[in-house]
């Protein structure tokens, strides 16, 4: 198989695609983001990356808090178009008709149509050239009661997560295993 040398970009893919709410003072604002994922299990932790000239790094920067929001797939438009206009222009609750609902530890809002909300507290902001990473502990995690299976746990057939490859979006289509299932079946 022959591989074909390309020059360094941010092939890592799929990525989270999520929406960010911030909050600082009485100014709300949502910022898509698919830099995120998690950093640390003990404390649950987990990072946003976020160029400084978007609008939502200054209201994260000062107020020490965000909300990782988990869009279903059927919410693609929408988290689109929060990443395509800036919040020093719009309301993008108010554009969008997404709901903001109080956090239960941090001022930043919950978006009610997002099937999955994490609340997180800003350990530490590293500069690494085009974005600074936020890493944040997760307070608390909140998920709309639809999207759980008859135990409590999360569905994600329900929620329906979806990634950003290179600059499309792109739905999870299927299960293919478990962590260990490879063990299970004698390898």
């Amino acid at each position: 198989m022959n591989k074909i040398q390309m020059k360094a970009s941010t092939a890592l893919f799929p990525v989270p695609t999520v929406l960010v709410s911030s909050r600082l003072g009485s100014k709300s604002n949502i910022v898509t983001i698919a830099w995120t994922g998690v950093m640390n299990s003990v404390p649950p932790m987990v990072y946003v990356g976020i160029n400084p000239i978007r609008y939502s790094h200054r209201l994260i920067k000062e107020s020490g808090e965000y909300v990782i929001n988990i869009p279903s797939v059927e919410q693609a438009e929408v988290t689109d178009y929060c990443g395509t206009v800036s919040g020093k222009d719009v309301d993008k609750f108010a554009e969008t008709g997404l709901t903001a609902l109080p956090a239960t530890e941090v001022q930043a809002p919950l978006i009610a149509e997002c099937p999955v909300n994490i609340e997180c507290g800003v350990k530490q902001i590293v500069s690494l050239g085009s974005h600074d990473v936020f890493i944040a502990e997760v307070l608390s995690v909140h998920y709309n009661e639809d999207v759980l299976d008859a135990n409590g746990k999360p569905d994600f057939r329900k929620i329906k997560p979806y990634g950003f490859c290179g600059n499309e979006y792109w739905a999870l289509q299927e299960k293919v295993g478990i962590h260990g299932y490879s063990k299970r079946r004698g390898k």
